[in-house]
């Protein structure tokens, strides 16, 4: 159904209403492989239908969508609730009055300070946003945005090494994880999931989606199979001897509503808020402090290793599940030995 493109009495409303219609599109774009509560996601695409009060409440809705297994919809989310907050503040009369010219300062001015990865991001959340809005819209009102010409991106230069830890830090957070008081219902189920992800590189999205028939023995291994970006699947190992222990506990007390391996307290999914908070404590409490404390930056240190002790590319980039080999690259940025020939050539 379409709708004027100032359909509210206000510019906040209207963006508001066209910003719960717009998640509610995308959700239908998204993978939804690793929605478990079917029931819960009808009834959050039925809250995104009726009015939504304010930004508040639709940030919660979409928390909700992430949880309930829609992992990518808040990478659409934050660049249009940074706009949302951006027009609030510029007092527009009417949601033609933001054009090319008006995104290119919002951009600047909201992602200055961040990676070229996010920048990009960004752009292509409001390409998506704008272009739903042209197509839905019953004016047949065109924003025609295109944002070709903004000079935010910085190309390499604008590029951020990846956060990881060196060996002598690894060896301190592996005692940490074990050291780590999680609480008795919980210590082995923590331990395991921040162990497989420390000693695969997969990410943490892969590890909560890792069902019960996913995980098997072959000889002093386990075999994980996990489904990457794009529904990709590949398979890892890790020894059993580092997490056998914490397997066999977590699976005497597990309790969940679902097949999979991994679940909170009621039964259900675990978010990647909570694995990331996790991991930090941990770092914290081992008194490492990076750039990015959260739980992917396991997989960056897994990659980094990886590659410094074999160097070997197209290792790295299968272990990672990497589409593009090029993706991989970033980890030959590490390699001390070949940068140590660079000290001799006077």
């Amino acid at each position: 159904m379409k709708y004027e493109l100032d359909c509210e009495s206000t510019v906040n409303k209207s963006l508001l209403f066209w910003i719960s219609r717009f998640i509610k599109y995308k959700i239908t774009t998204l993978s939804n492989r690793q929605v478990s509560n079917k029931e819960h996601l009808a009834k959050l695409l039925q809250d995104l239908t009726l009015h939504v009060e304010n930004i508040k409440q639709l940030k919660a809705i979409v928390k909700e969508i992430r949880n309930v297994g829609i992992n990518g919809i808040h990478l659409y989310f934050i660049p249009i609730e940074k706009l949302y907050r951006y027009v609030l503040n510029y007092g527009a009369d009417s949601l033609k009055e933001i054009d090319e010219e008006f995104l290119s300062e919002f951009l600047t001015i909201e992602t200055s300070t961040l990676s070229d990865a996010t920048k990009k991001n960004y752009r292509i959340a409001l390409l998506s946003f704008f272009g739903f809005l042209d197509k839905q819209n019953d004016e047949k009102y065109s924003f025609l945005i295109e944002l070709k010409n903004w000079g935010g991106l910085g190309g390499k230069s604008g590029e951020k090494l990846p956060s990881y830890m060196q060996k002598e830090e690894v060896i301190r957070f592996i005692k940490a994880i074990n050291d780590f008081e999680f609480g008795p219902k919980y210590q082995s189920r923590n331990r395991l999931i921040i162990k497989i992800i420390l000693y695969t590189g997969i990410r943490v999205g892969e590890a909560l989606g890792i069902n019960l028939k996913d995980i098997f023995e072959e000889d002093e291994f386990f075999m994980i199979q996990v489904r990457g970006k794009g529904n990709k699947p590949r398979v890892v190992m890790v020894k059993q001897s580092i997490i056998a222990e914490d397997l066999k506990q977590w699976l005497e007390t597990r309790h969940c509503e679902n097949t999979l391996l991994f679940c909170n307290k009621f039964g259900r999914k675990l978010t990647q808020a909570y694995v990331s908070r996790t991991v930090e404590k941990i770092l914290l409490s081992a008194g490492i402090k990076k750039e990015k404390n959260g739980a992917h930056m396991l997989r960056h240190t897994f990659a980094t290793m990886l590659y410094q002790k074999n160097h070997d590319l197209i290792l790295v980039q299968e272990s990672l599940g990497h589409a593009d080999i090029n993706t991989s690259r970033i980890y030959t940025h590490f390699d001390s030995q070949k940068l140590k020939k660079t000290t001799d050539i006077y």
